[in-house]
């Protein structure tokens, strides 16, 4: 099962007021293990950086009102590629894996939103799942902000002074993990299987080329079959 965690930073709230896509990041998973396969990308908005947007993230100094360099940790804009020459390579990344969002919501407005400029396919709500969703679930009444979740489930989030889309996502895999059962759903098989497959970090999850021999003895099957025989022609096992 392949899902795709992803998080977007922006210029504003709304793309139907003008804002735009500044920044996507996106961690591929491989039955809930991540693979080491990313998507990460800086998008010029064609548009100005609002001073409040810019406290969040730190992305497009040079696009401010008053335009200067970039200080460590900051990103300039203008340099980089529009939505229009990256979406259809988005859109070849995340295929029509589930998408793993917190406040799913927010980013999908705006992903369709520069989709549909684009004259792109849209994508469908059904293929998010909203992390922000299921932490309300799971602790209702309790903060459930990517920052709150790290701190319930112990993760270190120290390098995310600024919101980062592509930091977000890595972090955010972590959680979502966690929130459905545990950081190693695996069993923590993950890295010898890796060593003894000789793939290092970039090993994934495949299937097995010889399927595993049956553990059901003749004896377990013909008492089976007589079983099922006294069921008559109905029986759930006789349907195809």
């Amino acid at each position: 099962m392949r899902e795709i965690v992803l998080d977007t930073e922006t210029t504003g709230f709304d793309p139907e007021s003008g804002d735009r896509i500044v920044e996507i990041g996106a961690v591929e998973l491989w039955n809930h293990m991540a693979t080491g396969e990313t998507y990460h990308v800086y998008i010029n908005p064609e548009r100005s950086m609002p001073e409040e947007a810019f406290g969040v993230h730190g992305i497009g100094p040079d696009l401010l009102d008053t335009p200067r360099p970039p200080e460590k940790g900051e990103v300039t804009l203008k340099d980089k590629p529009v939505f229009a020459k990256v979406g259809q390579g988005f859109l070849d990344f995340i295929q029509d894996s589930k998408l793993v969002i917190h406040n799913a919501s927010f980013d999908m407005k705006f992903l369709n939103a520069e989709l549909r400029w684009m004259g792109l396919p849209q994508l469908p709500m059904d293929q998010a799942l909203d992390t922000l969703a299921i932490a309300r679930k799971r602790f209702p009444g309790s903060p459930a902000s990517l920052d709150a979740l790290c701190r319930r489930f112990n993760i270190d989030n120290t390098n995310r002074v600024l919101h980062g889309a592509l930091l977000d996502s890595e972090i955010l895999a972590e959680v979502y993990l966690e929130l459905i059962g545990g950081r190693q759903p695996d069993f923590g098989l993950s890295t010898s299987a890796a060593t003894a497959g000789g793939g290092g970090d970039d090993w994934r999850p495949t299937a097995r080329q010889t399927p595993l021999a049956s553990k059901i003895t003749a004896e377990e099957r013909a008492a089976h079959e007589t079983f099922v025989e006294k069921l008559g022609e109905n029986a759930l096992w006789t349907r195809a």
